[in-house]
């Protein structure tokens, strides 16, 4: 399949949503259970951190990236969230974008990257560990989703850029 990887703009929000819903659906990507509103979400991403991969006029899947804290000694850390569209799933699509957004990250300086992911999240973790993410830990009963406690496991990719 051909796709580009591109900045998101405001106007690809509905198709991001779309998207993220199809992600909470399947109740391993995140403890949430609906999608933000443009506004929230907006807010909490960095505004340099935001790709899609793109069909023609169409999102297949996106990748961003928030703060962990705005506390200025972890100016240099960030989250990275990678969502593909249900029907894209399997095509390298999310690999394309977390490397995307790897890169980005390192261009703004970003010394590294965490990901907390679902041990059940099979495709994720494969994923995140073929782009340099390494498993630090595990945070038991971290949450509940729908009732049941989940335990997260907390990833990190140090940049190769600031050498840390």
């Amino acid at each position: 399949m051909h796709f580009v990887i591109d900045a998101m703009k405001p106007t690809d929000w509905e198709q991001v949503r779309v998207i993220y819903h199809e992600g909470i659906a399947t109740r391993n990507a995140t403890f949430e259970t609906a999608p933000p509103t443009w506004e929230k979400w907006n807010t909490s991403h960095l505004p340099f951190g935001r790709l899609v991969a793109r069909a023609n006029d169409a999102v297949l899947g996106w990748a961003a990236l928030s703060p962990i804290s705005d506390r200025c000694c972890y100016a240099g850390v960030a989250e990275a969230s990678v969502y593909v569209g249900k029907s894209h799933r399997g095509q390298g699509i999310g690999a394309a974008l977390l490397r995307a957004v790897i890169d980005l990250s390192e261009k703004h300086g970003i010394w590294t990257l965490q990901a907390g992911i679902f041990p059940e999240n099979a495709g994720s973790l494969v994923l995140v560990r073929k782009c340099g993410f390494r498993e630090v830990g595990r945070r038991e009963r971290l949450g509940q989703l729908d009732g049941v406690w989940r335990d997260v496991l907390l990833l990190e990719r140090r940049s190769k850029v600031t050498g840390v």
